[in-house]
């Protein structure tokens, strides 16, 4: 009889918890995040390239239905850095994570970090992770171990399309470990996964992590989609932009399944890109310069959207540089708690920046690095921005993004002053970094 009690009472307090969590207005959050996608490859942007128009319906509607971001930047210049900022809310070079991860690497995402996903669960949020992860192969940094309740995907970086006869251990689908049959088109797999979760989900609130692979390669289209896109002359655009369609109808799923769900209303949609479209493989990043793994505009500046019913202005237009290190503390706020100064995030909450049209974001310094202290480094502060590519010997350049996107115009000779205190800032930043622990030497050597 005491056994039966004690469990009616734990049941009852799991229930008295769910309640809360729907009465108390906590949303769920929703992350929609691309890879190497282009600066022009989606409708929605001013620049939009023309052979994108009209194909991005779905996520064209997360813009128009709530904000867009014209300052956006990811914390890195390649896929597994950038997702280490992003999870963790601070500068990923502080715990030596420069460099994308290979397979044979045994590390990962240092344990000593704390990812975002353990702070949401402590306010009660379902946690779940569907698609690329990138941040470890060993058990010991497996998602499931790293605060996702739930993971559905690949531990790798990138995999083929289309079922692959021989895929890599790290490119297997998995089930919160357990593989799952190579069979249907990758991007259709996640988008279904996320439908489950999502018409799954209750009234527990939750945090849900889609990380396509989409558009990055192997440049792998659907066939009917190359045959709407035969308009397109090149051929690894048209099936780069191949990838961008599926990508969108995924995307278009996910927000249908929340409107059946009827969660569309108390959902927090974000979509944005981990780092510069890869230029080589088909995108396009224009107007900016460069691609991935620089740190010109065009290795690091991301589209980026968001949407919030009733909290977030339809047709907005957000002008304030922002990085993807405060999507952390603006997730929890949005969840109604509160940052520990103990955590040393270096984002900061977007919260009232987007619920209170009238707010602008205090001037601070944005910062880069990729491949350590012989590597290529940048900053922003304001409308000025330093570049530095110490890997080519060449010295520090100064630009005004405000006149000059596409940072063509190097003004280090004529505005000595400021860029001496940009360097003064960039220097300070970096000696608080830790080197690369993986992928230094290589990296650096090449330049990439």
């Amino acid at each position: 009889m005491q056994r039966y009690l004690f469990s009616l009472l734990l049941l009852i307090t799991f229930h008295v918890d769910l309640l809360a969590a729907v009465t108390t207005g906590k949303p769920n959050i929703v992350l929609l995040y691309a890879d190497d996608a282009g600066y022009a490859d989606f409708n929605f942007q001013p620049n939009a390239a023309d052979d994108i128009r009209n194909l991005t319906p779905n996520i064209d509607r997360i813009a128009s239905q709530g904000a867009r971001f014209t300052n956006a930047y990811m914390s890195g210049t390649v896929c597994a850095p950038s997702r280490a900022g992003l999870l963790t809310g601070r500068y990923q070079q502080r715990f030596g994570f420069d460099n994308n991860l290979r397979p044979a690497n045994q590390t990962g995402l240092p344990l000593t970090e704390t990812l975002g996903t353990k702070y949401l669960q402590d306010l009660g949020y379902r946690t779940a992770l569907i698609g690329k992860w990138h941040l470890g192969y060993a058990a010991a940094f497996h998602p499931n171990q790293r605060g996702f309740d739930w993971f559905y995907g690949l531990l790798g970086g990138s995999r083929p399309y289309f079922p692959a006869k021989e895929a890599r251990s790290d490119q297997v689908l998995q089930s919160n470990g357990k593989p799952t049959p190579e069979k249907g088109y990758v991007t259709d797999r996640l988008g279904d996964a996320a439908c489950r979760f999502i018409l799954r989900s209750g009234n527990q609130p939750y945090f849900l992590l889609v990380s396509f692979t989409a558009p990055h390669g192997p440049l792998q289209a659907k066939p009917q989609i190359l045959k709407q896109l035969s308009s397109i002359k090149s051929a690894g655009r048209r099936k780069y932009v191949g990838l961008i369609v599926s990508l969108d109808e995924n995307v278009g799923k996910i927000l249908t399944c929340l409107q059946q769900a009827n969660q569309e209303e108390r959902t927090l949609v974000v979509f944005t890109n981990d780092n510069g479209g890869q230029t080589l493989k088909g995108a396009n990043n224009y107007p900016l310069h460069g691609k991935k793994r620089d740190v010109w505009e065009g290795g690091i500046r991301v589209p980026w959207v968001m949407r919030w019913p009733g909290k977030i202005n339809s047709r907005s237009v957000i002008d304030d540089p922002v990085i993807a290190l405060d999507l952390l503390p603006t997730f929890i706020n949005a969840a109604g708690g509160t940052i520990d100064p103990d955590w040393q995030l270096d984002g900061v909450s977007l919260l009232s920046r987007i619920t209170k049209p009238n707010t602008t974001l205090s001037e601070r310094a944005l910062f880069w690095r990729h491949c350590g202290s012989e590597g290529k480094r940048a900053m922003r502060r304001g409308h000025w921005k330093v570049v530095h590519n110490r890997h080519q010997g060449v010295s520090p350049m100064l630009f005004n993004l405000h006149t000059d996107i596409g940072e063509e115009n190097n003004l280090a000779n004529n505005e000595v002053e400021m860029l001496h205190t940009m360097l003064d800032l960039l220097d300070t930043w970096e000696s608080e970094l830790t080197e690369p622990l993986w992928g230094r030497s290589r990296e650096c050597k090449l330049g990439i």
